[in-house]
């Protein structure tokens, strides 16, 4: 099991690789408990020796017996491959279409130990966002890819392959479904049985679409919501000697520490793993880490007063910060603190997505497991405690916002004070980052586009970044854009210039790049035709985050500022996963929970290969342009003045686009009336 030949060649049974178990040292997932009764456990054994032929059952029983009553999973930890896990020069996969070999190069990228958070496990980032659910899943995708033609689409189900199916070239190659659960059992505890079942799965976003690439993935959106953070609250572009607090280095929140330095800002993490924080510092995403809440009062308070750039990570639990800090302002009147946030996994509370205060980390993870009955009432105390302090440095003048990771949501549930007095269901006393800071990029159609250059060279991700900044320059003459798109246009032009010199890739060569529909179109037709012309050396695919316009329906994150009561319908989502595969996309997904957790989200995104054919560009195209549209159009109907004004102004330049507008009641007390003069009879 050394090279791509043999991984492509199908399940390795004959022989059987060495019995592994799970490997000492390094990051794994926490152990789950999933309460199988012994009819469910024979059950989930059963569902995983069905991937292998009846002569190795007695064999791989026990084994995976033991796998399920030590980790409440069964892994397969005796198929981990041997062959370095990266994201390889597409020539170099074993495929007969380049489509093919393109989803290859995601899938191992996703897999990356320099990538994934926990790469035994298979996921990728967030505690539990798995790419596949087991070994023998990784084993069997990658044979049907390489023996896939143009003719043939492989459908996935929560991360089985159910096999290669007829279909068309114009067809995607891939369709996946994570999660895919009856809503009305659609719960955390569901979940978790039914992951030990081994019969679904939490891709969270783009971990099980294959799309994932490494914290840089929200390096750009934690810029801007910082930057605006800046702008919308404390009226400054100029963010120099103001402290940014947070909570999280380990996945995708790792790309926090980096924002406060590009912003150039003082940035404070808190972070319980010293593994996280010393990979962190080693990928040079920190500038220094320290367990002194001593020592970090003072950095803070010093790179603060000579307005230096700083990216701090304190390696302790974020309650204590920011009792630390409360204590500090209560003591001295002064309040360090400017700006504040968490990135914790909230989503998964009660399964080591947040350590509560109450314990130690190297405590907590040497248990046989988390149990989440244990851990529920000290999350909960410890959130009170968290939000206790926040709120005494918000009335002092601090600014914090909910960053869609679940944080207000479970601290209401935990009884923290974070009503909004006279708010909705879905309002709290902080804004979530969508409502304040991001919704109006989203209802404008700016959102995080992102490019993957297959080849693995550096030089191809330096071209694209140029062409992405020539595009940006065009669009910033044309007279017609506005002074709020140019605005966007400007930063994102910005960040696309300094981009390479912030070190900012780990695993595959890939760039993020917050745009709108026509920047978008227009990245993606001019890195096509480099592909044509050679000036990029192998294929680009195009992606995004679902963390989009148009991918996420999440009422307490994407959706989060739709105000007409359908923030809790999804069929923007669904329809952006249905619309999307029947325009171009080379493979498409549609998945339950991510970000703000299982239950509480549905979500989709696409993988589009650009190999610099005319059909790859009229896809782009076609595809891109449908893939904003749908939320701008969406939003307009909410009520949203800044996606009205796009999607009139995307009408006027196409004419095959035609969306229903809506008609503003202006004067409310109306409604009053009509109400008043009728009988209430129900």
């Amino acid at each position: 099991m050394s090279n791509l030949q043999v991984l492509c060649a199908g399940l390795p049974l004959n022989p059987l690789p060495p019995k592994k178990g799970r490997a000492k040292g390094g990051p794994h997932a926490p152990k789950r408990t999933p309460h199988l009764s012994t009819e469910e456990e024979k059950l989930a054994l059963e569902n995983a020796l069905r991937y292998f032929p009846p002569e190795l059952h007695e064999t791989l029983a026990t084994e995976f017996a033991e796998e399920l009553r030590c980790y409440g999973h069964i892994y397969m930890y005796r198929f981990h491959p041997e062959i370095e896990m990266k994201a390889y020069p597409i020539t170099e996969y074993p495929c007969h279409t380049t489509q093919a070999a393109a989803v290859m190069h995601m899938i191992m990228n996703n897999l990356d130990p320099a990538v994934a958070q926990f790469p035994q496990e298979l996921v990728t980032y967030g505690g539990n966002g798995q790419v596949f659910s087991n070994w023998a899943q990784f084993w069997l995708v990658m044979h049907y890819l390489s023996k896939m033609t143009n003719h043939q689409t492989l459908v996935m189900y929560s991360g089985h392959p159910l096999g290669l199916f007829p279909s068309h070239p114009s067809a995607p190659r891939v369709v996946i479904t994570n999660g895919m659960v009856i809503p009305n059992y659609s719960s955390k505890q569901e979940y978790e049985r039914m992951f030990a079942l081994g019969v679904t799965m939490y891709g969270q976003m783009t971990a099980g679409s294959y799309c994932y690439i490494g914290p840089q993935g929200i390096v750009h959106g934690t810029v801007l919501t910082i930057m605006n953070a800046g702008r919308l609250y404390l009226g400054l572009d100029d963010l120099a000697g103001k402290v940014f607090v947070t909570s999280g280095l380990g996945g995708m929140s790792g790309a926090q520490a980096k924002a406060a330095v590009i912003v150039g800002c003082v940035g404070v993490i808190a972070e319980v793993d010293q593994l996280v924080l010393e990979k962190r510092l080693q990928q040079g995403w920190l500038m220094a880490v320290t367990s002194s809440l001593d020592d970090c009062m003072e950095m803070m308070r010093n790179a603060k007063k000579k307005k230096e750039v700083l990216s701090l990570g304190y390696h302790g639990n974020i309650v204590d910060l920011w009792e630390r800090l409360v204590e500090e302002y209560e003591k001295t009147g002064e309040r360090l603190v400017d700006l504040g946030s968490d990135q914790t996994s909230l989503h998964n509370p009660f399964n080591g997505g947040y350590y509560p205060v109450q314990l130690q980390f190297n405590e907590t993870i040497s248990n046989d497991r988390i149990d989440p009955d244990y851990f529920r009432p000290l999350v909960q105390e410890s959130l009170r405690r968290q939000v206790a302090a926040i709120n005494k440095l918000s009335d002092a003048g601090m600014f914090f916002w909910d960053y869609g990771n679940a944080f207000l949501l479970e601290a209401r549930r935990a009884g923290a004070d974070v009503g909004k007095l006279g708010g909705s269901g879905i309002e709290f006393r902080y804004p979530s980052y969508v409502q304040h800071i991001m919704g109006n990029i989203f209802s404008m159609g700016f959102g995080p586009f992102r490019w993957v250059c297959t080849s693995a060279d550096p030089a191809d991700l330096s071209v694209t970044d140029q062409i992405a900044a020539s595009v940006l320059e065009d669009l910033i003459s044309q007279a017609e854009v506005g002074e709020p798109v140019k605005k966007q246009y400007s930063d994102n032009l910005k960040w696309i210039k300094e981009a390479g010199k912030h070190n900012l890739v780990v695993g595959s060569q890939a760039r993020i790049l917050y745009s709108d529909q026509k920047g978008r179109v227009s990245i993606a037709v001019a890195i096509n035709k480099a592909v044509a012309t050679g000036q990029v050396k192998g294929p680009v695919v195009i992606s995004r985050d679902h963390h989009d316009v148009s991918g996420t329906d999440s009422p307490f994150r994407e959706t989060s500022n739709i105000y007409d009561g359908s923030a809790f319908c999804a069929d923007m989502a669904v329809q952006n996963f249905v619309g999307d595969a029947f325009r171009g996309a080379t493979w498409v997904s549609l998945h339950n929970g991510g970000g703000v957790g299982w239950g509480e989200v549905i979500n989709g995104g696409f993988g589009l290969v650009l190999d610099g054919s005319q059909e790859a560009e009229d896809r782009a195209q076609n595809m891109l342009n449908w893939d904003v549209s749908n939320g701008v159009a969406r939003r307009c109907w909410s009520g949203n003045s800044n996606a009205y004004d796009t999607i009139v102004r995307t009408m006027q330049n196409d004419e095959n686009l035609s969306v229903t507008l809506p008609h503003t009641v202006k004067n409310k007390d109306l409604l009053e009336k009509a109400l008043s003069s009728v009988k209430n009879d129900l």
